[in-house]
């Protein structure tokens, strides 16, 4: 039988300052998938991957500073402005708490970006990347998005902003429900952190640019929708240079493909999970 452990982390414990995490233990499988979601997300975004995964894998879930059921956690260590290290460096200190051995890990929206960052910090830990509606450089449209956001966003409300981003990016009838989770998980923020989050848009470029010059030999799967008008044709050129890397493409879908088309993103990405070597414990 599957079981699950949840973590709750409260104020006064050793860990107190931890991201919440959730595990999902498999009786006989060594092999571990990390799900990293997207800003103003949560884990709750992977809820449609768990039947499917959890049959194959150990799963570990985890909702990033201030997202989510981390919300609750004291924000004096994070006073600081945050950086893409730094908001990975949480990750990764759940991964040292826990002792995970190197694992899979797979992220949606900006949250391929910070799996990209933590292979970056710690390659050793990772064993294959699966990107979901990846974001690998910003577009024309893009960048005035991010514009408008940093010159308006202590002026209007958090949530108009996040309403409009959510509707530009995922604007068709069939991209209703990943559009609807995006906008309910992100009214669990509170404005002061979404401002520390949306600065973090001031060092997306360069470090794309670093990440497209550099190809760190990770196998990685990038699954993307053919409606993903924002972000599908920079992975395309990024899969050209990546000799590791292998693009998957949804029809009829938008930007988080594992809502809008699940049965197909669970397909593609167990099969490329399962093709990569197994750990050594097994």
């Amino acid at each position: 039988m599957y079981f699950c452990i949840y973590q709750l982390l409260f104020p006064g414990l050793g860990c107190h300052c931890m991201l919440y995490h959730k595990q999902f233990l498999h009786p006989s499988s060594s092999e571990w998938i990390v799900f990293i979601h997207g800003a103003g997300g949560s884990s709750a975004v992977w809820h449609k991957q768990l039947r499917d995964f959890q049959k194959e894998f150990n799963l570990l879930l985890i909702d990033l500073r201030g997202h989510g059921k981390s919300i609750d956690l004291p924000q004096a260590i994070w006073k600081e402005e945050y950086t893409f290290e730094a908001v990975t460096q949480d990750i990764i200190e759940v991964l040292d708490h826990l002792q995970l051995p190197p694992a899979h890990f797979m992220g949606v929206s900006l949250g391929t970006i910070l799996a990209r960052q933590l292979a970056e910090m710690e390659p050793q830990r990772v064993k294959s990347l699966v990107m979901a509606g990846a974001v690998t450089r910003l577009t024309t449209q893009s960048r005035v998005l991010v514009f408008l956001g940093n010159t308006f966003k202590k002026i209007i409300p958090y949530m108009w902003l996040y309403r409009l981003f959510a509707f530009i990016i995922m604007p068709r009838k069939q991209h209703a429900e990943s559009r609807n989770l995006f906008i309910r998980e992100a009214q669990k923020l509170c404005q002061k952190e979404f401002i520390r989050w949306f600065k973090l848009t001031k060092d997306i470029n360069p470090l794309l640019k670093y990440f497209k010059e550099k190809d760190i030999n990770i196998p990685t799967l990038y699954v993307m929708g053919d409606q993903d008008v924002m972000f599908l044709e920079p992975v395309k050129n990024i899969v050209k240079h990546h000799k590791n890397s292998i693009l998957k493409i949804l029809d009829r879908c938008g930007h988080v493909v594992n809502v809008e088309q699940p049965e197909q993103f669970n397909l593609l990405s167990i099969a490329f999970i399962k093709n990569q070597p197994l750990s050594l414990s097994q």
